[in-house]
């Protein structure tokens, strides 16, 4: 993945998230948004996308944003990257195509391994 976005109304959450993904080695371009509305407008852009999503955010939650994403017909892979440990929640998203993993906030390093190889980031081999 070249473009990874980080979607979340937290900045802390996307701060974490970021330097996780530079502290492991990602080179590709980081692109953090805590309105989903206007990543929508910049990820319509792409044809291919890494997104990591929360689902609980006002104006446009979540799903909200999936559905919109759905309608574009692109092959993203989205994480969910959430507080909501719902087992609605979970099953919700195993049942959409793009969601990749559902994982409950925060990120952290033990997590970004368990993910690497299923979102195939670019990282930089520092060994």
């Amino acid at each position: 993945m070249e473009k990874v976005y980080l979607v979340d109304d937290q900045p802390i959450a996307n701060f974490i998230t970021r330097k996780l993904l530079e502290l492991e080695g990602y080179k590709g371009s980081i692109n953090e948004f805590t309105d989903p509305q206007k990543a929508l407008e910049v990820i319509k852009g792409d044809d291919d996308a890494l997104i990591f999503l929360d689902l609980n955010m006002p104006v446009m939650n979540g799903w909200e944003f999936l559905e919109e994403l759905k309608i574009e017909g692109k092959n993203y892979k989205i994480i969910i990257l959430t507080s909501s440990t719902s087992k609605i929640d979970r099953d919700k998203a195993q049942d959409h195509p793009c969601v990749i993993k559902y994982m409950v906030k925060p990120m952290t390093k033990d997590k970004f391994k368990k993910i690497s190889k299923l979102i195939e980031v670019k990282v930089e081999d520092n060994s």
